[in-house]
């Protein structure tokens, strides 16, 4: 267990790898926290720098009075990446952690050389829709929107795996704040123009049954930037890294060996 404090909040990391190793960063979706990554990491090559953290109101890190902006979630991984000395990292992000990947990118591109866009878009859904769910979080917890959100994270088949209960107490136990917080930001956040301006080695990862960001939407933010790779995961919803972890790390591996690694 490791904290850094940064804008005035501890956020909870983990960084392994050999020091001279190519540095990856992964960034977890709303409602879960740094354990996303578990399935996959021991699939990946030996020999990468990997830096995994707990967004601000998710895991360990501190979870402060929402809502959040995206500017400072952000800030929040640009900060830590100075604080560790990481730089030219390959940036993993899935969901929300996809937008801090875009933003990062358009405002440092010292700190991410290529980027990983996994279940994710430039823009998701619409301020009425977040408006609804966080209202929703606002009167009754994570456990009011449970239901849905499941279905949408996940193909019905892995409702009956042994590991679902898991990610589904993970999700419960997001702090209300930290969900109501962050989806504050995907609701008010428009990378369109930005992103179409990125010039970066770019995969975009999709799964065929995500109900949050359909193969459409992540593909057609993939097509925003020159020569974005797109890669589709069948039989996957909202978090292919965890019903197909194996199919997702042979894609992954494929890309950053591309870029060296």
């Amino acid at each position: 267990m490791h904290m850094a404090r940064v804008n005035d909040l501890q956020i909870h990391y983990t960084l392994t790898g050999p020091e001279d190793g190519t540095p990856v960063v992964f960034a977890n979706s709303l409602g879960t926290d740094l354990r996303l990554w578990d399935p996959v990491l021991p699939l990946l090559p030996e020999g990468l720098r990997i830096l995994r953290f707990d967004k601000r109101g998710h895991g360990l890190s501190d979870a402060p009075r929402a809502p959040y902006s995206m500017g400072a979630l952000i800030t929040d991984i640009e900060r830590l990446m100075d604080h560790l000395g990481l730089r030219d990292a390959i940036f993993v992000g899935l969901s929300i952690g996809g937008m801090i990947a875009q933003g990062l990118a358009a405002k440092r591109l010292d700190l991410v050389r290529a980027m990983v866009l996994s279940n994710t878009a430039a823009r998701i859904g619409t301020r009425e829709m977040w408006a609804e769910r966080i209202a929703m979080v606002e009167a009754g917890g994570p456990e009011a929107i449970l239901d849905g959100t499941m279905q949408r994270w996940f193909s019905q088949p892995f409702h009956d795996h042994p590991d679902f209960p898991g990610w589904r107490n993970m999700f419960l136990r997001t702090p209300p704040q930290g969900w109501t917080g962050c989806a504050a930001a995907i609701a008010g956040t428009d990378f369109i123009s930005s992103t179409s301006g990125l010039r970066l080695p770019t995969l975009a990862i999709a799964g065929d049954k995500d109900g949050s960001t359909p193969p459409d939407l992540v593909f057609e933010t993939a097509g925003l930037i020159p020569g974005a790779q797109t890669a589709l995961i069948r039989g996957a919803g909202h978090l292919p890294c965890v019903e197909k972890p194996e199919d997702y790390a042979r894609i992954l591996t494929g890309f950053l060996k591309a870029q060296g690694a």
